[in-house]
C-alpha cells in the first residue's frame, strides 16, 4: 500500500514514469499496460481494464519507450534517410513520400549536411549504434557507398548508375534533359549557359551530360566558360549569375539551363534586377518542377521530377526488405517530363 501511495504523489520532472507505475495506479499487471499502450488489446484485455489503464497513463504522463524496447530485441524501429544539401526544397516532397510509405510503424531520422556538402560515411556509421531497421540514401555517389558498406536493409533514391550497390528507385532525368535541349533548339537558341550544383552527385552529372550531349546534337553551343556551379540556394545562384552575365550577354547567350529550380529562381531574381526581359532577352529553365515554378512570374519551364512518388516507392521498397520480403522489382525508374512555361515560351 505504501508503494502505491508513493506512485500517486506528484512526479518530479526528472522522474521517468514506468509501466510498473501505471500498472500499480490502474491495479493491473505490467503486461496489461503493455497491451493497452501498444494497441494490442483485442480479445485480450477487458474494456474496464482498458479504461483504467488509459486513465492511469493520462494521469501519470506515461510514454511508451518504443525505441528502447525494440533495441532490446536487437533492432530499432528507426529508419535513417541520408540526404545531401537538405536546403533543396525538392527533398521536402521526397521526405513526405517516405513518411507516407513507412506509416506509424517506423520513426524517420534524417541525416543531412550543410549546403554543398555530401554526407560522410563515418558520420552515418555512427548512427548505426541506434540499430536502425533500414537505411535510405538519396543522391549518393559511388565513393560514399563503397566506404559506407553496411549490413542493414538499404535502398537508394535518385542514384542512376549505382544499381549494383542496392535496390534503388531512380528518376529518368536524362530523358527530361534531352526534351529540354530539343525545346530550346526548336525555339531558335544557339548559345546556352548552364548553372550546375556543386554537390557532385550522380544525378546532377547525368542531367548535365544528357543536356550537353543533346544540345550539341542540335547545334547548340555550351562553351566551357558558360558552365558554372553553386550551392542549391537562390542567393548563391543570383550572385553567381550576376558575376558572369555581362560576359555571357556579350558572347550571345540567349538561354540559361539550371540544375535545379532553386538555381533558376536565383537567375530570374537577378535578371529582373539587371533589367533582362524573360524570355525575350533570356530564356531560363530548371529541373524539379517545384510548386512555385507554376506560379512565378513568368512561370518557370522545368523538367518535372516526381519527388513524392520517389520517396513513396523507395519507402515501400525498404519496408519490404525490413519485413523480410523478396522484392519483385529491385530497380525502379520513374519518368521525367518537360513542363514548358513562360520563362522559355
Amino acid at each position: 500500500m505504501e508503494s502505491a501511495d508513493r506512485v500517486q504523489q506528484p512526479l518530479g520532472r526528472a522522474q521517468r514514469v514506468t509501466a510498473a507505475m501505471v500498472a500499480s495506479r490502474a491495479g493491473v499487471s505490467t503486461a496489461t499496460v503493455s497491451l493497452v499502450a501498444n494497441g494490442k488489446t483485442r480479445g485480450r484485455v477487458s474494456e474496464d481494464n482498458i479504461s483504467r489503464v488509459r486513465q492511469a497513463i493520462a494521469e501519470l504522463g506515461y510514454v511508451v519507450d518504443g525505441i528502447g524496447s525494440s533495441l532490446a530485441k536487437g533492432v530499432s524501429s528507426i529508419v535513417i534517410l541520408v540526404a545531401p544539401d537538405i536546403s533543396n526544397p525538392f527533398f521536402a516532397k521526397v521526405i513526405a513520400g517516405v513518411r507516407e510509405s513507412l506509416g506509424s510503424d517506423y520513426q524517420l531520422l534524417l541525416s543531412v549536411t550543410d549546403a554543398g556538402e555530401f554526407p560522410r560515411a563515418d558520420d552515418v556509421r555512427k548512427l548505426l549504434a541506434l540499430r536502425p531497421a533500414g537505411l535510405l540514401v538519396d543522391a549518393p555517389n559511388a565513393g560514399f557507398l563503397e566506404e559506407l558498406s553496411v549490413a542493414v536493409p538499404l535502398v537508394l533514391l535518385d542514384a542512376p548508375g549505382l544499381e549494383a550497390f542496392a535496390p534503388s528507385v531512380n528518376l529518368d532525368v536524362a530523358y527530361g534533359a534531352r526534351q529540354l535541349a530539343a525545346h530550346l533548339a526548336e525555339s531558335g537558341h544557339k548559345r546556352v549557359a548552364y548553372v550546375d550544383s556543386v554537390t557532385g552527385t550522380a544525378t546532377f552529372e547525368i542531367r548535365r551530360a544528357a543536356f550537353l550531349d543533346e544540345a550539341a546534337a542540335y547545334g547548340i553551343s555550351v562553351a566551357a566558360g558558360h558552365i558554372i556551379s553553386t550551392t542549391i540556394d537562390v542567393g548563391a545562384a543570383a550572385a553567381a549569375f550576376a558575376a558572369v552575365w555581362p560576359d555571357w550577354q556579350q558572347a550571345g547567350v540567349t538561354a540559361v539551363v539550371c540544375g535545379t529550380d532553386t538555381h533558376a529562381y536565383g537567375v530570374l531574381q537577378e535578371a529582373r534586377v539587371a533589367g533582362v526581359r524573360i524570355p525575350e532577352d533570356l530564356a531560363v529553365a530548371g529541373f524539379d518542377d517545384l510548386p512555385y515554378s507554376a506560379t512565378s512570374n513568368p512561370g518557370l519551364t522545368s523538367v518535372h521530377l516526381p519527388a513524392t512518388p520517389l520517396g513513396l516507392r523507395a519507402g515501400e521498397q525498404l519496408r519490404g526488405l525490413m519485413e523480410g520480403r523478396v522484392l519483385e522489382r529491385p530497380q525502379l525508374t520513374l519518368e521525367s517530363s518537360l513542363v514548358v512555361r513562360g520563362s522559355t515560351a
